[in-house]
C-alpha cells in the first residue's frame, strides 16, 4: 500500500536527475544502462517499496503485482485461491514470470505460481509490458515480470518477519546473507500456514487450509574477473479447500473438497566472466522438477513436469552503443500419472533460439533499441521475431517511448481454463490440428515531471497499448464430461490506456492510476467482450511517511463491470485498505493492516455456486471472496 506502484516508480526514475536513481540498472534487458536511458519501457518496484508490500502479504507476491496499473491478479478457483497474472487485459498464459532472468513457473506449475513465491529475498521487481520476445522467447506476449533477488553484501544481513491474520493465517520468513572476498551466500526460509477461512458462512472455504515450506540457499564464488552463483530452491505445500466441515476433519458425510499436494525442486546456475576485450560472457542454467497431485470427489489428477533452461550470451558496448547476442534452449516435459482422460496429456517440447539486440544513442535526444530472435521448436517449426523501441528526450523533463514486436505461444494443455475445470475430462492436444498462437503488439508512452518548488512535485505518465493474438487456444466443452482445446477464434485483441499521476508534498504523497482495457474476442461473424476483465480500473493511494518513525497509507481501488461467461455483466465494486507501521529503531518495527475494511465480497452480491454444497457448480469469480482481513506483525533486522 505504501509503495509506489511499478508504473509510478518507473515514472519517477525515468525523468529523475538524481545520481542514486541513475545507478540502478535493469537486469531484464541484459544491458548496462539505467532506466532513464532505455528505449524499452521498464517499470520497477524497488527494495523499499517491496519491504512495505511485504507487510501486507509476507507469504506471496500477489500484493506486489496486483496494485500496479495495468496488472490484474485474477483468482481462478473459488475454494483453493489459485491466481494468475493478467497484463493489459490478456490471460495469464501470455505473461512470462522470471527470477533473475530465468524461467520460474510455467505450464503445469503455473496455476499456483503466485501463491508460492515468498517476497522477503527480493531486491527489485521489473515489469516489461508488451512484446518482449527477443531475449526470452515467444511466450512474453503481454509482457514479463522479472523477480530480482538480493545479493550478498559486505555487511551480514539477517531479516525476520512474523505475521498473523484474522483469517487464521500465519507467516514466518527469514533472510540471511554474508560475503567476503572469495565467497558469499544468501538463504531464504519461509513457513506459511492457514487454517481455512469462510467469511460468508456458506460452508466453503474462501481461503483454504494450507501449509507451505520454502527454502532457497545460494552460494556465490568470486574470482578476479568472474562470478559463479549456485542455487537450490525447494517449495513444498499441502493445500485443502472446499467444505469447511471436511477441512475440520468431519469426513462422515459427502462433501466437496480440493486437495492439492505440490513439491518443487529447482536448481540455478549463473556464471559471468569479463573477457580481456572488456566484453562479458554469461552462462545460465535452471532445472526444475514439479509434481502435483489433485484430489476432488471421484477424481484424481497427478503428474510431473520437468523443465530446463540453458543460455549463453555475450554483452558488450560503449558509451553510445550496447549489444547482446546469444542462444538459449528451453525444454518442458510432462508425464501424467493419473487422470480421467482416455489418453494421457503427456507432451515433450524443445525450443532452440538465437537472438541479438542492440541499443544505441543516436544523439543527446534520440535512442533506439532493436532486436531479432529466431526460434525453432520440435513440433511447430521456425519463428522469426523482430522488435524495436525508440526513445526521445528532447523536451524538458519529458521522455517519449514507442515500441513493438512480434511474439508466439506454443500450445500446452495447462492454461487457466484447464485449472478451472480441475483437469477433469481434459483431452490431449491434437498437435497436427493446432497451430501456434501468434501476436503483434505496440506500446507508446510519455512521461513528464514538474518540480514546482523544493517541497512540491508532480509526475504524469500516459501509456497507450495494443496487442493482437491470432489463433488463440480455447477450451471447448464437447459434452458434460469432456473438454478439448481448439482454435475457433480467428483472433483476440486488447487495446487501452494507462494513466499514472504522482503528487509529492513534504512527507505526503498521493498516487492515482487508471487503466482502460478493451479486450475483444473476434469470432467469425461477431466480436464480443472477453470475459472476466474489468474495462475500467482505478487505484488511489494516499501516504504519510515520516522517515524512520511512522508510515500510514490509505488506499482505494475501483473495479468496473466485467462480462461473465454467461454473457451477463457483473457488479462494479470498490476495495479500501489502511496500512500502518511504527518504526522504533532501524532493527525493529511493528505493522498493522486493515485490508478490504469495507468487506467487499462477491458473496454479498450473488452466490458463487449453485446446487448443493456437497456438489457445487461454481460461477465466475470477479470479486474478492475473503472480505475484510486484519493482519499484523513485527520485523527484525540484525
Amino acid at each position: 500500500m505504501l509503495c509506489i506502484t511499478a508504473s509510478l516508480f518507473f515514472l519517477e526514475v525515468a525523468v529523475a536527475k538524481d545520481e542514486e536513481v541513475e545507478e540502478i540498472l535493469v537486469t531484464s534487458t541484459r544491458g548496462k544502462r539505467s532506466f532513464a536511458d532505455l528505449p524499452t519501457r521498464v517499470e520497477v518496484l524497488g527494495g523499499e517499496e517491496i519491504n512495505e508490500k511485504t507487510n501486507m502479504k509476507p507469504g506471496d507476491v500477489r500484493m506486489l503485482l496486483n496494485e500496479s496499473t495495468g496488472i490484474y491478479v485474477q483468482q481462478t478457483s473459488a475454494t483453493s485461491f489459485n491466481s494468475t497474472i493478467r497484463m493489459q487485459g490478456l490471460d495469464g498464459r501470455y505473461t512470462q514470470l522470471l527470477r533473475d532472468g530465468m524461467p520460474l513457473y510455467n505450464g503445469f506449475s503455473g496455476g499456483l505460481s503466485l501463491l508460492q513465491i515468498a517476497p522477503l529475498d527480493l531486491r527489485q521487481v521489473e515489469v516489461v509490458k508488451g512484446a518482449s520476445s527477443t531475449l526470452y522467447g515467444g511466450g512474453a506476449i503481454a509482457g514479463l515480470v522479472n523477480l530480482v533477488t538480493k545479493r550478498p553484501s559486505d555487511q551480514p544481513e539477517l531479516s525476520v518477519i512474523l505475521n498473523a491474520t484474522s483469517a487464521d493465517g500465519f507467516d514466518a520468513s527469514t533472510f540471511f546473507s554474508t560475503s567476503n572476498n572469495a565467497l558469499g551466500t544468501t538463504v531464504l526460509a519461509s513457513y506459511n500456514v492457514s487454517e481455512g477461512f469462510d467469511p460468508a458462512g456458506i460452508g466453503l472455504s474462501a481461503i483454504p487450509e494450507f501449509e507451505r515450506w520454502t527454502l532457497n540457499p545460494k552460494l556465490f564464488v568470486y574470482g578476479d574477473s568472474s562470478e559463479l552463483m549456485l542455487g537450490l530452491s525447494v517449495v513444498k505445500e499441502d493445500r485443502l479447500g472446499g467444505s469447511m466441515d471436511y477441512i475440520l476433519g468431519n469426513r462422515s458425510q459427502p462433501a466437496y473438497f480440493e486437495d492439492s499436494t505440490t513439491l518443487r525442486f529447482s536448481t540455478q546456475l549463473d556464471y559471468s566472466r569479463t573477457l580481456d576485450s572488456g566484453n562479458e560472457l554469461v552462462i545460465r542454467n535452471s532445472i526444475s522438477r514439479f509434481t502435483r497431485e489433485l484430489l476432488i470427489p471421484d477424481f484424481e489428477f497427478s503428474g510431473t513436469q520437468l523443465s530446463s533452461f540453458w543460455e549463453a550470451h555475450l554483452l558488450g558496448g560503449s558509451n553510445i552503443n550496447d549489444w547482446v547476442f546469444g542462444m538459449n534452449l528451453w525444454t518442458e516435459k510432462f508425464d501424467q500419472d493419473s487422470g480421467a482422460s482416455a489418453t494421457s496429456l503427456d507432451y515433450d517440447q524443445k525450443t532452440l533460439g538465437v537472438f541479438a539486440q542492440g541499443t544505441r544513442s543516436l544523439s543527446e535526444a534520440w535512442g533506439v533499441e532493436a532486436g531479432l530472435r529466431i526460434d525453432y521448436d520440435s513440433d511447430y517449426g521456425e519463428f522469426i521475431l523482430p522488435r524495436i523501441s525508440i526513445l526521445y528526450t528532447g523536451f524538458e523533463d519529458t521522455a517519449v517511448r514507442i515500441g513493438g514486436g512480434l511474439g508466439y505461444k506454443l500450445p500446452t494443455p495447462f492454461y487457466e481454463d484447464a485449472e478451472r475445470v480441475q483437469f477433469r475430462g481434459l483431452q490431449p492436444l491434437q498437435v497436427a490440428e493446432l497451430s501456434e498462437e501468434r501476436s503483434a503488439g505496440l506500446n507508446a508512452d510519455i512521461n513528464r515531471a514538474w518540480q514546482i518548488n523544493d517541497f512540491l512535485s508532480f509526475d504524469l505518465n500516459l501509456l497507450l497499448f495494443y496487442t493482437r493474438v491470432n489463433n488463440p487456444l480455447v477450451l471447448v466443452p464437447k459434452d458434460e464430461e469432456t473438454y478439448m482445446f481448439e482454435q475457433p477464434l480467428p483472433s483476440i485483441d486488447t487495446r487501452g490506456t494507462e494513466i499514472n499521476a504522482v503528487w509529492r508534498w513534504n512527507d505526503y504523497k498521493f498516487f492515482l492510476g487508471y487503466t482502460h482495457a478493451d479486450v475483444k474476442e473476434h469470432w467469425r461473424r461477431q466480436s464480443i467482450d472477453s470475459p472476466l476483465i474489468p474495462k475500467d480500473r482505478v487505484n488511489m493511494v494516499f501516504v504519510y511517511e515520516r522517515e524512520d518513525d511512522v508510515r500510514v497509507g490509505l488506499e482505494a481501488y475501483y473495479y468496473g463491470q466485467q462480462t461473465l461467461n454467461s454473457g451477463k455483466l457483473s457488479s462494479d465494486y470498490w476495495i479500501f485498505g489502511l496500512m500502518t507501521e511504527k518504526i522504533f529503531t532501524d532493527k525493529f518495527s511493528l505493522f498493522l493492516n486493515f485490508e478490504n475494511f469495507g468487506d467487499t465480497r462477491q458473496t454479498r452480491d450473488s452466490p458463487i455456486f449453485s446446487g448443493p454444497v456437497s456438489k457445487p457448480e461454481f460461477v465466475d469469480i470477479y470479486a474478492p471472496l475473503e472480505g475484510f482481513v486484519v493482519n499484523g506483525g513485527l520485523k527484525l533486522t540484525f
